[in-house]
């Protein structure tokens, strides 16, 4: 059975994702209410990434690190913990920092962003890279779940 925090974890995270990718929307054509919307957004995707953070590495240290990293490097899928968990850590490390950027530079501009086309763009630019990398961790944690699950069968065979 899946842990309800990995669930906690990951729906917040994707949570957190799509209201950058509604922050990067907005910014694409600022008006005065689509700023207001962007800035709810980014405390949203904020909060939600924050929570994501915290869970997941609660659930590393209580769990992974005890019971599933351990099985996952006796079988045959080691490599998933090896290098996919490896990545997956450095990677979900900047999403803070990226949304904490995002909040910081939408608060900071504000109706300066319906003239300042380069300050606007930049906030697209960060909302769309906080949502890649973030969908390539969460496929990243798709892949670890899969070497996980591998290594219960194997170990059953």
């Amino acid at each position: 059975m899946v842990n309800p925090l990995i669930l906690i974890h990951a729906i917040c995270a994707e949570l957190g994702l799509f209201a950058f990718l509604w922050v990067m929307v907005e910014m694409l054509n600022p008006t005065q209410t689509r700023i207001a919307r962007a800035q709810v957004a980014s405390v949203f995707g904020f909060a939600f990434l924050i929570f994501a953070w915290v869970v997941g590495g609660f659930y590393y240290v209580e769990i992974y690190g005890l019971h599933v990293k351990p099985l996952i490097n006796a079988s045959d899928a080691q490599w998933v913990h090896s290098v996919v968990m490896e990545v997956k850590e450095h990677v979900f490390l900047f999403l803070p920092i990226l949304a904490t950027l995002n909040l910081a530079l939408i608060y900071k501009y504000d109706q300066e962003l319906l003239e300042n086309r380069d300050a606007s763009l930049s906030i697209v630019l960060v909302s769309g890279l906080i949502f890649l990398l973030g969908f390539t961790i969460a496929g990243m944690g798709a892949l670890i779940s899969s070497g996980y699950r591998f290594a219960l069968m194997a170990g059953m065979a």
